[in-house]
């Protein structure tokens, strides 16, 4: 059942005062005692009561404020999330704040709460998430109907999202590698406080599963979201050890990590992709700029930033509080120059074999292919 919007009538009965003194107090307007003041915005917190809702429905607003919550500043894939949202919410009014937690919880934690303090409408979130996450913020935020949209999902809390599918974007990348004759391939894996890790390993498994290659844990490596983090893991990854047991290719968390790999090959005396291909996901700008340009996943950032705003407003702007909404936008993979054919000497090495013995899955990508939820629905709607 859809709820009702808080108003200045159920403030002033659960303060047990009149409308006129609940708008008295909101508005600094005339002697209130303390005691009464205090009782008025106990209410107001409760019942996440938002009088600029009401006021722009006839009478001026001072002003209209969303704030989207990112996990890494320097990473570019959010800049375009950011123009992305900015882009939607100028036309309509509506400032933008930025913060970002680092991928630290605590910091997650003061941006949520430093929002529901101010005279904010709505709030994007990128959430830090991983096995211990406190996430009671953001069950917090439900519980008070305050508007809000995640760009990446939270397993319980059932709120509005935009995403795309990660399970079946990073099976595609894995699977074109597969389709190269790639039978050692390695996946080096993004931060533990993203989901967006967990279901790249997922659809890593999947490609697997669909190919005569047997999954193993050592086929995972845990890298991070930053360029250093994928030099540093394919340092420690492809120095030493025989030429004939190293992967020949690898798919990585996101395009950052994927250029340290390149990095790393390279004062290694590996070339890209000769000795060793390498897939990206997110698609940066950069990437066509490289020497060798990097295959990725696309990921289309700055329409996500502006879907989600879009759905924030109708959140902020309806009169009921709305049911959420999971919106899956499409990803492609986006083939350049690095990656190519598995190495002869990989092809002639025998190859893990799984039980199911299935066959390699054919149609190396040579143009963009995109990855749809098998279902072919785009967007579902969910009770609150």
């Amino acid at each position: 059942m859809t709820a009702k919007r808080a108003t200045i009538t159920d403030v002033a009965q659960r303060a047990g005062v009149s409308k006129a003194t609940v708008s008295a107090v909101l508005n600094d307007a005339g002697p209130v005692k303390e005691t009464t003041r205090d009782r008025v915005l106990a209410a107001v917190e409760d019942l996440n009561y938002r009088p600029q809702q009401l006021a722009g429905r006839g009478v001026a607003r001072r002003h209209r404020c969303i704030a989207l919550l990112i996990k890494e500043h320097d990473n570019p894939y959010y800049a375009e999330i950011v123009a992305g949202v900015r882009a939607a919410l100028e036309p309509r009014g509506y400032a933008l704040l930025v913060f970002s937690s680092e991928g630290q919880e605590a910091a997650e934690r003061r941006a949520v709460e430093l929002v529901r303090q101010m005279d904010v409408d709505g709030l994007i979130a990128t959430p830090v998430l991983g096995e211990h996450a406190d996430l009671s913020h953001f069950f917090e935020l439900k519980r008070r109907n305050f508007p809000f949209v995640l760009l990446e999902s939270i397993r319980g809390v059932p709120a509005s999202l935009i995403d795309v599918d990660n399970v079946e974007a990073s099976r595609l990348a894995v699977a074109h590698l597969i389709a190269l004759g790639h039978t050692r391939i390695v996946h080096f894996a993004g931060p533990a406080y993203s989901m967006h890790s967990a279901e790249r390993i997922d659809g890593v498994r999947r490609a697997f599963s669909a190919s005569r290659l047997a999954f193993h844990d050592e086929d995972v490596v845990v890298a991070g979201a930053h360029l250093a983090d994928g030099h540093r893991a394919a340092l420690a990854y492809f120095d030493g050890g025989p030429a004939e047991a190293r992967a020949t290719a690898v798919s990585c968390y996101n395009d950052l990590v994927a250029i340290g790999v390149c990095r790393a090959l390279r004062e290694l005396g590996l070339r890209v992709p000769h000795d060793v291909s390498v897939v990206g996901f997110d698609d940066v700008p950069v990437l066509e700029y490289l020497d060798v340009p990097l295959t990725t996943i696309r990921v289309p950032k700055a329409d996500m930033g502006a879907r989600a705003a879009d759905l924030l407003v109708r959140h902020i702007e309806a009169r009921q509080v709305l049911a959420p909404q999971r919106v899956y936008l499409d990803a492609a993979l986006v083939p350049r120059a690095s990656t190519g054919p598995a190495p002869r000497a990989a092809n002639s090495t025998s190859t893990r074999t799984g039980a199911a013995g299935a066959s390699v899955a054919a149609g190396a990508s040579a143009a963009a292919v995109t990855a749809r939820r098998p279902s072919g629905r785009r967007t579902t709607t969910s009770s609150p």
